[in-house]
């Protein structure tokens, strides 16, 4: 959190460690377990890592804006949004810091669906009901879902950033990880700029090029920003019926069925093959109702035509049924936890039950080290799990199921300590 997709969670996945908020917490893409989004693995993180041998900034910039101009963008352009550019340490500083330790899914999901956030949601809505519903009946996104994406990426625009979204893409242009990517959007927000939807000066978002109460990159806003006031301009830092016409579009282009929830917690029955567990496997809902899934409320499953079932804390945590509008979701944040997060919190804002099930809050999450330590362990005992990269995606999870069914214990691919220690000692 923009997004490969074009999404924000797109410009922290390749740019950042994280994003929700500048803030968001975003998630690694093939992450079920809420590890902060991983840039890359360590070996590419450094490919790209420095500006050509004795540029300076100054110099990289002249360069840029004789490309920028003859891509198109105008002299009076150039002028206006690069003239002061400086070169922000800080940005550079925050694109190489990776946290050692994943955070574990209840904690991510405590802080992104506060009962505080939850108020302040309802507050939102109440004030902007008008335009919420205006937006629903446009695009088919309902209105809570919308106040719910605008929550978790900005605290409804407490916390969209004060970066420069110029000089955080041009320091990461010139010195980042992913310095191509950053350009491209660079010449994406000198467009912006030249087609009047905002100032230089108001363009502002967080360190890694995500912009205003939507957090798009500017990719994502050239793509799906909408003018929702009627003034001739996009603007998702100052214009709400803008921010909410955006995050529905994105969300209706992104897939979103008008009509259907994003999903439903569910009981699993006895002996349930938890490698079905992932979003890649799908069947119509009433086939996993044949198997003894069952919502946790009562009643029937929604009819989804392509369903998933995800534990994403293992057979000791909250399981669910997902739809297609989940998925869409996921298309504005890659990050199985963030997409719970937007469901739950819209569930509660518009009064409905949040997640019921407890979570494994006893266990510890593991250092990324650690996780290679068990990929490594794994590969050793013939669990093959490709290359220790640190990150639990879904072949490390098929991996562990197969030890932990080695080993007489359900095998639910949920990494903790104790299988660590299990399997090094």
């Amino acid at each position: 959190m923009q997004r490969m997709t074009l999404t924000c969670c797109l410009a922290l996945a390749l740019l950042a460690g994280c994003q929700s908020g500048p803030a968001r917490e975003a998630q690694a893409a093939d992450d079920a377990v809420s590890a902060p989004a991983e840039a890359a693995t360590e070996a590419n993180a450094v490919a790209d890592e420095r500006p050509a041998a004795g540029e300076s900034f100054d110099a990289w910039l002249s360069r840029f804006r004789r490309e920028a101009r003859a891509e198109g963008i105008s002299a009076a352009t150039l002028e206006r949004a690069l003239a002061s550019l400086r070169y922000r340490p800080r940005v550079i500083e925050l694109d190489r810091s990776q946290p050692e330790f994943v955070r574990p899914i209840w904690q991510y999901l405590d802080s992104a669906v506060s009962a505080r956030r939850v108020t302040s949601g309802r507050q939102r809505l109440a004030e902007h009901r008008d335009t919420a519903r205006r937006m629903e009946a446009r695009y088919g996104v309902p209105a809570e879902v919308i106040v719910a994406i605008w929550g978790i990426e900005s605290n409804y625009g407490g916390n969209f950033g004060d970066f420069s979204t110029l000089e955080a893409l041009a320091t990461l242009a010139y010195d980042g990880r992913r310095r191509d990517f950053a350009r491209g959007e660079l010449l994406a927000a000198l467009r912006i700029i030249e087609a009047g939807d905002i100032a230089p000066e108001r363009m502002l978002g967080s360190w890694a090029g995500a912009m205003g109460h939507t957090q798009f990159i500017p990719s994502s806003f050239a793509a799906y920003a909408v003018d929702g006031d009627g003034d001739g301009r996009r603007d998702i830092w100052g214009s709400i019926p803008d921010v909410m016409a955006s995050t529905a579009n994105y969300l209706a282009r992104a897939g979103w069925q008008e009509g259907q929830p994003w999903g439903v917690e569910v009981t699993l029955p006895e002996g349930f093959d938890y490698a079905q567990t992932e979003l890649s496997h799908r069947r119509p809902a009433r086939e996993w109702a044949a198997l003894g899934v069952r919502p946790v409320g009562g009643g029937t499953l929604p009819a989804f035509d392509a369903a998933a079932v995800i534990t994403p804390a293992g057979a000791a945590g909250p399981a669910f049924l997902v739809g297609p509008n989940f998925r869409a979701i996921l298309r504005y944040n890659n990050a199985t936890s963030y997409a719970l997060a937007v469901g739950s919190l819209a569930d509660e804002i518009a009064g409905r039950e949040g997640i019921v099930g407890g979570w494994p809050r006893d266990e510890q999450p593991l250092a990324r080290t650690q996780v290679r330590e068990m990929q490594r362990e794994l590969n050793a005992r013939g669990f093959e799990v490709g290359t220790p990269d640190g990150i639990l995606g879904p072949n490390t999870r098929r991996g562990l199921r197969e030890y932990q069914a080695a080993i007489g214990e359900v095998p639910d691919g949920f990494a903790t300590r104790r299988l660590l220690e299990r399997l090094t000692r």
